[in-house]
Parts: structure tokens; C-alpha cells; sequence
């Protein structure tokens, strides 16, 4: 397998990593090591990538960073009782133009995701996330990110990408492989009137920040439904963060974000995920524990998942049926988890792409709602992006 594009991790960090307790999960990862090389891959389930480019960030000022302390933090926690087999491959470092960079972290993802290895991407700007999203293209038909962020990142396509606009080159380039985009913990002033209403006449989902201060859970079937999930880190309040990484005083709290990361991780769709907009200073610790304990969260998730979504036996769920101003409304609810679809029948009988979205997440209070005769939001923007 060829990976020669990765550097190896560091050997201060790695001597770093030989003082702590055996039981802490540096000493359990495989890790990319100068002496070693990349580790065999037969029977890992998470991989762990640095990718060290930042030249797109808009206030870019020729600074290189690494990975190093949250390398050291994360190694430094004790894991779970889980039964996944972790690597870490190490870093991708900036190629001669930043086209190369997008190359190799797609190419590497795409080899993972074919092994059906899930890849853990540490950069580097937002903006990889469109390298992330290319390695897809032969892999599923259609592809649903979730974007966990302050602002919407739509942009100008026909502008060259940034970190703050690379979503609009996702929508518009070729192929067209974009089924769903949401973004998570959006804060409105932050965003144009402009890219509001882009969001909703493409019927992209949005869940403003206070939506999820006052209920986490509203954002589990969008994650539970995603393939790609990309958290920046200016979607986290100043508070929770180091010097150079504070964006806003509102913003998703500590325990908020490695909430997100948990869904993220127990969903059975998530097959890559990525933190985004590290940025080093002297007082560096808290942000490198708080990414290293999204990182835990998110690989606690991977170990939990369950096998729920099979609506072949139907053993396995209840079936409900309700009917919303004529239309017929047909939910699942899994007894195993107990979580909740609604089926979209319309798809179901179109012989394309979308084929395979015949059975959307939801929650429960989508049922309540449905028998109360109010139709489930995202039922509805699903029914709406068929029409278009």
C-alpha cells in the first residue's frame, strides 16, 4: 500500500510516548514511526491522519504548525473498554502547491474508506474537507456532510478556495456527488442574508447554536445520517479554548462538542471525520486536550454502534403510519435502539442516484409532530431537493 506521501510521527513525540503508563492509548495505537514504517493496516478500524497545510486559511501568513502536543495529549488518555484497533499514520505534509496536499489526503482516504477503515483527519484549514469529499467519488453515489461551524462556508465558487468558502466548489464542481450539506452550531450574525437564503432554496439543513444549547440531541439523525463530518474549531466558544484559537464568546461548549463527536461516531453512516483550524500558541494545553477528548468521544462512539437500520426483518422494528394534509407518513422505530426513521417513497421509485436515500433519520418528537398534523421538517426539505 502506497502511503510515501506521510511523515512519520515525531520522535519527541513518540519518546514522549514511552513514559507514560502502558494502559494509556499511545501504547496501544500503531503507530508510523521513522524506525518502523507504516504499520500493517489487516486489521485496523480507525486511522489517524495530520495533515499540515493551512495556505488557503484567508488570514494565512506563512506559519507552518504541527500536530505534536495534541499527538501527546491524546496519546496520554486511557481509552475505553473498546475492541477497535487504532493507527496512526502521521502527517501529510504541504505538497508544492496545495492542489498536491488535496491529492494526497484524497488519495490516502480513499484507500482507507475502501479497506473500510475510517479515517480521523487532523489539519490544517477547512478547506481539506473538499479533498475529503472528492475521495468519495468512486466509493458511494451521493454523499451528506455535516459541517460543525460558526458560519456556513457557502463562498464564492467561482473564486478561488478558501477556508471560509470552500462549500460552494463542493456544490458546483463536477461530478455532482452532494446530497445533503448541514451545518451545525451556525450562529445567523456570522452569515449573510445571502447564504441564509442559498440554504434554504437549496434546502440545506442549519441548526443554530442555540437550538442545540437547549437540546443536544436535535442534531443526532443528521449526523446519524452523514458521511462526512467536519468540525472547525472556531464553532467552540473562546472560553473553552487557547489564546490563538479564540473566535467568539458564543459557541458550542466543551461538553457540547464532544457530544457532536460521540453522535458523530456512533452513527453507522460516518465513515470519515475531521477537526479543522488548529492553531498553536504558548498556552496551547487546553485546546489540544479538548481536540484529544473530541478525538476519545468520537472513537467511544465507533465502538457503540449498532447495526439498526436493516428494516429486512421485521422483527427488528415497529412500524407506524400517519397521515399529514393527505400525504401518508410512514416512520420506523428500531427495537434495538430505539431510534427513528421516516420513509421517503417517492425516492424509493426514482432509478438514479438518490435511490439510496429511501429511509431518513428523524426523532421521535417527528412522530408526535407528524400526529399533530405538522409535517417533519426534514422530511420535507428531502421531498423538496427531489423536486428541484
Amino acid at each position: 500500500m502506497d502511503f510515501n506521501f506521510l511523515s512519520p510521527v515525531s520522535e519527541l513525540v513518540l519518546a514522549h510516548n514511552a513514559l507514560y503508563s502502558t494502559q494509556v492509548l499511545g501504547r496501544k495505537l500503531k503507530i508510523h514511526s521513522e524506525q518502523h514504517g507504516i504499520p500493517d493496516l489487516d486489521d485496523v478500524n480507525i486511522a489517524i491522519i495530520g495533515v499540515l497545510e493551512n495556505r488557503n486559511d484567508v488570514n494565512y501568513i506563512g506559519e507552518d504548525f504541527s500536530l505534536d502536543e495534541i499527538r501527546k495529549s491524546f496519546y496520554g488518555l486511557f481509552p475505553g473498554s473498546w475492541n477497535t484497533v487504532i493507527a496512526d499514520l502521521g502527517d501529510i505534509a504541504k505538497g508544492e502547491r496545495v492542489e498536491d496536499t488535496y491529492f494526497a489526503l484524497k488519495d490516502a482516504i480513499s484507500i482507507l474508506i475502501k479497506k473500510k477503515i475510517i479515517p480521523i483527519i487532523l489539519g490544517g484549514t477547512q478547506d481539506l474537507t473538499y479533498a475529503n469529499y472528492r475521495a468519495y467519488d468512486n466509493a458511494i453515489p451521493m454523499v451528506n456532510i455535516v459541517n460543525v461551524d460558526a458560519k456556513f462556508n457557502l463562498g464564492d465558487s467561482t473564486k478561488p478556495i478558501k477556508n471560509n468558502s470552500f462549500v460552494g466548489k463542493i456544490i458546483l464542481d463536477e461530478p455532482y456527488n452532494l446530497f445533503n450539506y448541514a451545518t451545525i452550531g451556525c450562529q445567523t450574525y456570522f452569515n449573510s442574508q445571502e447564504e441564509i437564503d442559498l440554504m434554504e432554496s437549496l434546502y440545506f439543513e442549519y441548526y443554530r447554536l442555540g437550538q442545540i444549547s437547549k437540546d443536544i440531541s436535535v442534531v443526532e439523525p443528521v449526523l446519524r445520517d452523514a458521511n462526512i463530518v467536519s468540525i472547525d474549531l472556531s464553532a467552540v466558544k473562546g472560553s473553552e479554548v487557547s489564546l490563538r484559537q479564540k473566535f467568539s464568546p458564543n459557541g458550542l461548549d466543551g461538553k457540547e462538542i464532544c457530544a457532536v463527536a460521540r453522535y458523530a461516531g456512533i452513527s453507522n453512516k460516518v465513515s470519515s471525520f475531521g477537526i479543522y483550524e488548529y492553531r498553536p500558541s504558548k498556552d496551547d494545553e487546553i485546546t489540544c486536550m479538548l481536540v484529544s477528548q473530541m478525538l476519545w468521544y468520537f472513537i467511544e462512539g465507533v465502538n457503540f454502534r449498532v447495526k439498526d437500520d436493516d428494516f429486512s426483518d421485521e422483527k427488528s422494528y415497529q412500524k407506524f403510519i400517519t397521515l399529514v394534509d393527505g400525504q401518508e407518513l410512514v416512520f420506523y422505530k428500531s427495537n434495538k435502539t430505539g431510534r427513528w426513521w421516516i420513509e421517503i417513497p417517492f425516492l424509493a421509485e426514482v432509478n438514479n442516484k438518490l435511490k439510496r436515500h429511501t429511509l431518513l433519520p428523524c426523532m421521535h418528537q417527528d412522530y408526535l409532530d407528524a400526529c399533530s398534523n405538522i409535517v417533519p421538517d426534514r422530511w420535507y426539505k428531502a421531498f423538496q431537493k427531489n423536486s428541484i
